[in-house]
């Protein structure tokens, strides 16, 4: 059985957020848990709250699964669509500054 869960327009740089998720590729739920809670970077957060709506998901499905035997059997995050923005800089020119965002999706599974 597998359950999943994204984030869609995290406003965080997909590079940034990569950082944490390879940290946790292929963990055990309450393994994952306890090392995000540890990992001192915003990306953490929001992957952590992500993979407790995973674990959620799994429990909506099948309420007899145990949290202990689920693991993360994909999480991958993507680009998501650019905020374009311009700074003025000096002699009336201006620049363009790009605000990026990105899409978390985080799949558990409980068989291995």
């Amino acid at each position: 059985m597998e359950s999943k869960a994204s984030v869609d327009q995290v406003r965080m740089s997909a590079r940034k957020m990569r950082l944490v998720a390879n940290e946790i590729r292929g963990y055990e739920y309450p393994e994952a848990v306890d090392i995000l809670k540890h990992i001192p970077r915003k990306g953490s957060r929001i992957i952590l709250k992500a993979l407790q709506s995973a674990a959620a998901n799994a429990r909506v499905l099948n309420p007899s699964v145990d949290e202990r035997s689920l693991f993360i059997k994909k999480i991958f995050v993507d680009g998501g669509p650019l905020m374009k923005r311009f700074m003025p800089r000096a002699r009336g020119r201006a620049d363009r500054i790009q605000k990026k965002t990105s899409k978390l999706t985080i799949v558990l599974s409980d068989e291995g």
